[in-house]
């Protein structure tokens, strides 16, 4: 509510005055506030923590994840044999009449649906292995060869445990439990892709890879076993063990080119006062200014501007838009 209001019709227009109570608009781009750094002191240490997260883009998250599987050319090889009529010697890959069912099984619907029920998988861990060597003093202890320890992988299943399924058929690439028989190392390995998931401040994508390792000639030692109780009604689960040779980093070589983001906030512009007649109303009291403004305002919406003065309603003065 204003302390004081008045209004009067001037040539038509309602041109009305009010002393306003509240004059904290008043002289907005001389305000201290907007002066003010966004976050925290930045030359503190939390304030430079602060920056370094802003830069980095907030942290990983441990549920943004993504896996790629791989079959080996051992499973697909049974394809063809059951394709050509012959038998693979395999009491259980005889159980696809075609070659189109077993490559669906095994590399088109079901792949995809195994990798989105992954729930759980850890990246490799590298260890550098050392032999300790004495000349003169404590003793050095030399790189010889690393190594990396076995990988776990949790996985949702269906009633009809295909993603189970999967990885019997993956592991059966290497053996055949009716003749016993062995099969050669390139047949049954094949590589595995982690992903870490997310998103670019430049971008508006969600999904982004932001991390990466590829595991090379890597195999399912061990499938789970799948344990049944009538006294639970979860989620049936079952954890798949890896093996592999080696891992490597997608990024390592592109470190240096990743982008990031900003390490403090963009501050605030205000605009300048300018307006109409060369900045003539703004130099007004606020409370003229504002009925100033309503009638040129009104002038813009009634009169055809650009038909009878090409955009000039009083010349010399040409009218800017102003702000409503």
């Amino acid at each position: 509510m204003a302390i004081l209001r008045g209004g009067k019709r001037i040539g038509g227009f309602d041109v009305r005055i009010g002393l306003p109570r509240d004059r904290s608009l008043d002289n907005v781009e001389n305000d201290a506030r907007l002066r003010q750094r966004a976050g925290g002191n930045p030359e503190t240490t939390m304030g430079r923590f602060q920056a370094m997260v802003n830069e980095a883009e907030g942290f990983q998250r441990k549920a943004r994840f993504y896996v790629n599987f791989t079959l080996p050319t051992g499973v697909l090889g049974d394809a063809t044999r059951v394709s050509n009529g012959q038998t693979s010697g395999d009491d259980e890959a005889q159980g696809f009449s075609t070659a189109v069912q077993l490559q669906a099984m095994n590399q088109d619907q079901n792949k995809r649906r195994v990798q989105a029920f992954c729930s759980e998988i850890a990246m490799p861990n590298r260890e550098a292995v050392t032999k300790e060597i004495r000349h003169n003093g404590p003793v050095r202890k030399f790189v010889y060869d690393y190594t990396s320890a076995p990988i776990t992988a949790t996985f949702y299943t269906d009633k009809f445990m295909r993603e189970r399924t999967f990885f019997e058929l993956w592991q059966k690439a290497a053996f055949s439990n009716t003749t016993h028989n062995m099969n050669f190392y390139d047949d049954y390995v094949a590589p595995i892709d982690i992903f870490a998931l997310g998103n670019y401040a430049s971008r508006q994508e969600r999904d982004d890879i932001t991390y990466g390792v590829r595991l090379y000639e890597c195999y399912p030692k061990t499938i789970s076993e799948v344990s049944f109780a009538h006294t639970s009604n979860d989620i049936q689960t079952f954890t798949v063990t890896f093996d592999f040779r080696y891992w490597v980093n997608y990024f390592i070589d592109r470190a240096g080119g990743i982008q990031l983001g900003e390490s403090d906030f963009k501050q605030p512009t205000v605009k300048r006062a300018g307006g109409a007649f060369g900045g003539l109303i703004s130099m007004l009291p606020p409370e003229i200014r504002r009925a100033g403004r309503d009638v040129l305002n009104e002038l813009r919406r009634r009169a055809p501007i650009g038909r009878i003065t090409g955009g000039r309603v009083f010349p010399p003065f040409k009218i800017p838009p102003l702000n409503i």
